[in-house]
This record gives structure tokens, sequence and C-alpha cells, in this order.
């Protein structure tokens, strides 16, 4: 029988990621090619134009749906066609992919993606590289459904990628997926954008009739059962289908084309009230990446707050220092910028900028833009040629379907995929040839950074909630936010018994977690009672007398505060002194190994019953939390070891604790194997 309390935390939750209210727009007066929304103001684009000038700053957004088929062979050529058609953000559906990360395709081009089965289903939603940043939060609700949440400029914008079940599919299945995507769209504050890209397998139809405050005139052919839930839906979220909207030649409506088949299946929604920030939304005609349905595109313009752009990030070319010529050149001129000394100045902050002025003069610095993709390093010129060559093959094939340009399509297809595997192939043997060498590792180890840096979601937090919850998005309110979170959290003490002179009881304090609210009398006494000399406890004291620090975030560093409570943080004594506070605390409960264990604020207890456990687990919390230390009721855990009966719990002031069947400790796992027969 095992306890095992992997942390001392908090009870307050730490600052995160929320949404806010932005303020909702009217439907009148919606610009673009409208039909059916209502009449334009005097004056047509250019008064448009100028009343946003007159506004503020705008972010102009080109988002898209594309059924692909499979995203397998298929990342590299999505990207090209994203990159061709300047489309920022594409939904994506049917990618077969099982998994649930995030994944470069190239061209700066990021996949965030989810599924369960690689043969069906699967939903995701590319970012081009300038928004990757930007994302705040990803929800993967199903291999059906899945959002993004983005800060763009002070503005929220939600994601949704969507893929309905086919029209033969059962009932429960579909209304399962109406069912996730409305529990999506009630999660989303009223006041944020939201656009959904989707292929809701279902035909709107054209005309309006009863139907104006959701959709326009131009769909496609007549509504059927799937179609009219796409209206419904849109009629309980208050959204408006967008594609429908603008008056296009059929050719530029129809996302669907399989044999003698051409229909509407694809559709853009978003909020009624900013219909009018959308200004053009039609087909992709052309393209050969997916083999039946087509991209759908709308032109979306964002009101946003003006703000300093950030410079580019420009690094020293220190590796140019492994050339023997660069080496010396360099030796030569930080010389006579140090005129002409040999030993460095005692000033190490002149000598160091000093070193990094020369760096700069003599190596040179990047220029901050992205470097060729690892991952798509055998997109070559015969591939993008024979790519090229299917995508002419595949819209001469639109425009006359005869069998004759049918097969060359196919041909152009089956030569495409040997092209890439052909590029592959020679790319990765020139790396295994480079592996035996120094450069050819530090490639490997390069390539292998950048695809865990790819699997993470969300690169880093740039914004986050105050006290009331609203998301603050510039650079001082985001610090200030910081700062203020810190500065109460290492100045708190939890409650604990405080003792005087005498020995007596004398009231409570405020800390919580384990390094961070380590209390300062605590510290000293434990270290006297440890045995250690009191100049080094005063050594010590004057360490931590007067100290403060800052936070570092992703916006910035925050100005200074006042340490009043817990161990320095990176100090190399920290861990040894917080060693000494646990092993005074806990010298009257601790047993001998293998009954306690502990390392740092993992601790381990032993015993031979549930009441044994139970006792022991209550002795802890007491001798712990009497003197200032909270223990985690969350990731406190217990696993039996030989049970013979099934039944009862461990209990820790009440509250139940969580029972496993392993858990990893220092490294090691223990779990309990199950008997396989009687003896």
């Amino acid at each position: 029988m095992r306890i095992v309390s992997t942390n001392f935390i908090p009870d307050r939750s730490r600052p995160g990621l929320t949404t806010t209210a932005i303020g909702a727009v009217d439907l009148q007066g919606a610009g673009g090619n409208w039909a059916t929304v209502g009449r334009r103001s005097r004056g047509g684009r250019r008064v448009r134009r100028q009343r946003e000038k007159r506004k503020g700053k705008s972010v102009g957004l080109r988002i898209g749906t594309l059924n692909v088929g499979t995203m397998t062979g298929k990342g590299r050529e999505l990207a090209d066609v994203m990159e061709r058609r300047k489309v920022d953000i594409l939904c994506v559906q049917e990618t077969r992919w099982k998994g649930s990360k995030a994944r470069s395709i190239g061209a700066g081009f990021k996949l965030f993606y989810y599924g369960v089965d690689s043969k069906r289903n699967g939903v995701g939603v590319v970012l081009k590289e300038e928004f990757v940043r930007n994302v705040l939060e990803v929800k993967r609700v199903s291999d059906r459904v899945m959002s993004l949440k983005l800060e763009i400029e002070g503005v929220m914008l939600n994601v949704v990628s969507g893929y309905a079940p086919q029209v033969g599919c059962e009932l429960e299945e579909k209304e399962r997926f109406w069912s996730e995507l409305d529990e999506v769209m009630e999660s989303i504050p009223t006041g944020e954008r939201v656009v959904i890209g989707a292929d809701f397998n279902g035909h709107v139809g054209e005309g309006n009739t009863g139907d104006e405050e959701v959709m326009g005139k131009f769909g496609v052919k007549e509504r059927n059962l799937e179609g009219q839930m796409v209206v419904d839906f849109a009629k309980r979220m208050d959204m408006g289908v967008v594609n429908t909207y603008f008056q296009k030649r059929e050719e530029h409506r129809v996302t669907y084309k399989s044999g003698g088949r051409s229909t509407q299946v694809d559709y853009i929604l978003c909020r009624r009230g900013n219909l009018k920030e959308i200004s053009d939304c039609k087909v992709v005609v052309g393209e050969s990446v997916a083999r039946q349905h087509r991209m759908v595109v709308c032109r979306m313009t964002l009101m946003v707050c003006k703000k300093k752009r950030s410079e580019i990030e420009k690094k020293t070319k220190w590796w140019k220092l492994k050339k023997e010529e660069c080496c010396e050149e360099f030796r030569q001129k930080l010389r006579q910028a140090l005129g002409g000394q040999v030993v460095l100045p005692d000033d190490w902050e002149t000598t160091a900028e000093v070193i990094r002025e020369t760096g700069r003069k003599v190596l040179g610095v990047s220029s901050g833009r992205r470097k060729e993709d690892k991952e798509t390093w055998w997109w070559n010129e015969e591939v993008q040629d024979s790519i090229q060559r299917k995508r002419l093959a595949k819209k001469k094939w639109d425009m006359d379907r005869t069998e004759e340009n049918r097969q060359e399509y196919k041909e152009l297809q089956r030569r495409v995929k040997r092209e890439v595997s052909k590029a592959k192939q020679k790319a990765y043997d020139e790396l295994y040839t480079r592996l035996d060498t120094r450069e050819g590792e530090k490639d490997l180890y390069r390539l292998a950074r950048q695809r865990d840096r790819d699997g993470k979601d969300v690169q880093q937090v740039r914004v986050i909630k105050d006290r009331d919850g609203r998301v603050l998005t510039s650079e001082e309110s985001v610090q200030r936010r910081w700062k203020e979170y810190f500065e109460e959290l290492m100045n708190e003490e939890n409650e604990r018994e405080k003792k005087s002179r005498r020995g007596e009881l004398c009231g409570t304090e405020n800390l919580e977690k384990a390094y961070d609210r380590v209390p300062r009398e605590e510290l000293w006494y434990c270290m006297r009672k440890s045995g250690v000399a009191e100049k080094y406890v005063r050594v010590v004291q004057d360490m931590y007398e007067r100290s403060r620090t800052v936070v570092r975030c992703a916006v910035g560093q925050t100005e200074e505060f006042n340490v009043e409570v817990g161990l320095h943080q990176g100090s190399a004594l920290s861990p040894f002194l917080f060693a000494i506070v646990m092993d005074q605390l806990s010298e009257e409960v601790r047993q001998e190994s293998p009954w306690t264990m502990m390392f740092a604020d993992d601790i381990v207890i032993c015993s031979e019953s549930r009441e044994q456990v139970e006792e022991n687990l209550e002795r802890w919390r007491f001798a712990l939390e009497r003197r200032g230390m909270k223990v985690s009721r969350s990731k406190t855990e217990y696993m039996c070891v030989n049970e013979r009966e099934g039944s009862g719990t461990v209990r820790l002031q009440g509250e139940e604790v969580k029972k496993v069947q392993e858990f990893k400790y220092l490294g090691s796992t223990a779990r309990v194997m199950e008997s396989v027969g009687k003896r």
C-alpha cells in the first residue's frame, strides 16, 4: 500500500486564458457584393474605406475551407496552394490522420489537427506563419469538430472546422455532430468573432424565401434534409451562410464535383452581426490538391487597435567562429576595440557589450526571416513542375470531361506521387550519409527540436486575464497583471502555527506552494536546529534581506517587486535549504526506508493497511501544514499491492484520495500486477 504526495501547490488558480466580449455589430449596411442584405450607402466602397480609415487600423484576412480527402502526401502541396492563393486560415476536413497535435506542412504553414481513425473523418485548421503565435487555445471536440481561438491585435477570432456525416449515415451520428457544434458555439462569448468552415454534406438550395435573415439567394439547386439542418443551426446561433450572399457564376459556387454531379456542400458561416466585415466569398477553381471538393475562400476585414509593430529579432552569426579565418579576424578586431589589452577589464557589462558589438560587425547578423522548412526540404523543382502539370490537367478535365482528359489527369496524379516519393528518398539518403559527420548529427537534432516545437499548440502565452476575467492584450497591462499575481504569490504565507521564544502559540499567518511559500522564520529555525553555524545563518539572511525580483513573460519584463516569502528561484543553494526544512518538519513522522521515501516535495508512504495509510497521511498533513507547508489534495494518490479486498477507500480530511494502478517516482514506474492463477 503506497501514498504518493506529488507536490505542494497553492489553492488559488493561476492566471490563465479566457475570453471576453468585444461587442457585436449589426447587419445593416453590410459591404461587399451583397444582393440580399440591404441597400448600400451612397459612395459605395470609397465611403466605406474612408469610414474604416477614420475608425482605426484594419487587418485583412482570407479564410477558407476545403475537404482534402486525405492529408497523406498532400501537406506541402496544400501549403503551396495557400501561398499562391494568399489564404491565411484554412479549415480542412477528412484529413484521415490519427492523432491530436500540430505539425508544420511547409512554407511556414502549420496544421492543427485531430483524428481517431486513419481511414475516415478527421478535421484540422491550417494557419499562416504570422498567425501561429496568435493561437491562445485549441479545442479538439471530436474527429468531426475542433476550434482554435486567436488573438489578432486585440480582436478575438474563433475558427471552427466541422465535418458533418454524409447523407447515408445514421440519424444518431448526425444529431451528435450538431450537438457538438452547438456546444462549441455556446462556449464562445457573444462578442467574439466566429468563422465556421465546414463540409456540411447538405444542400441549402437556391433562393432564401423565409430564411432571409441567415442566407442569401445564391445557393445551388434544391434544399435537402441535411441542408435544412444547416439553416436551422444558423438560425439557432444567429449566423449567416456567407457563400450564399454573393452573386457568382455557378462555377464559383459549386464546391463539389464527382462524375456528373455538381453541387454545394461546403460552407463558411459567421455571426450575422459581423457579416459587414466580409467583402467577398467564392469557390477557387483550377486547383488539384483535392479530387472532388473545391476550396471556398472569403475575404474578411477586422477593425483592430493600433499597435506598435514588434521588431524582427536578428541574431549574431556566432557559428562563423568555427572558420579559422573568421575566428582570427574576430580576435584582432576585439583587441582593437579593447585598446590592445590582452586581459579583459573587470567591468563585465562593458566587456560583454564590446564583444557583442564586435561580433555583429565582423560576423554579421541574420535577416530574422523564416528559414527553409526542414521537414519539406525535398520540395524541389521537379516536384513543383509535376504538380503544376497535374493542376493544369485537372483544370482541363473540369472544362472538358472527356475520357482522354480524365486518363491524362490520372496519369499525372500517379506521376506526382512517384516524384514526391523519389524526392523524399533522396533527401533522407543524403541525411543518413551525413549522420556520420558532426554536422549531420546537428541537422538531426535540429529536426527533432523543430518537430517538438511544431507539435505544440500554443507557442507563447501573450495575453492574460485580469481579476474580473477580462482579457488583457496590451503589453503594459499583461506585464502589470503578471507582476500583480507573482507579487501576491511570493509575499503571502499559508496558515501556520507561529511559535514565540517561550514556545507558546501566538497566532496564524497565510503561504501555499512548496518552494515559493517556505516561511523565512521556519527556514532560520530549521537551519539552526540542523546545526548550521550562526555565521552561515546570518550570511543566508543577508542574501534574503530586501530581495527583489522581476517576471520575464512573452511580452517583456515586469517592474521589480519585493519578495518576502519562499526560497530564491534559480539559486544553487535553494535545493539544499529546502531539504533542511523538509528534514526538520518531517522528523517526528518520518520512518525508515522503504516505509517512507522522500525526494524534494515528492513523498512516498508505505503501510500494510488502509487504516494505517490514513493515519500516517493525517500525521504527515498535520506536521507539515501546521508549519506552513500545504499538502496537494489533487496530486495525492494511492495504490494497493496484493489487495485481497476490492472495496474500501483512503481519505484525507474526509476527501477521497484517488486510486491508481501505477505511478512514477524518480523516473521508475510501479504497477499493480494482476494474478494469473491460483497456486
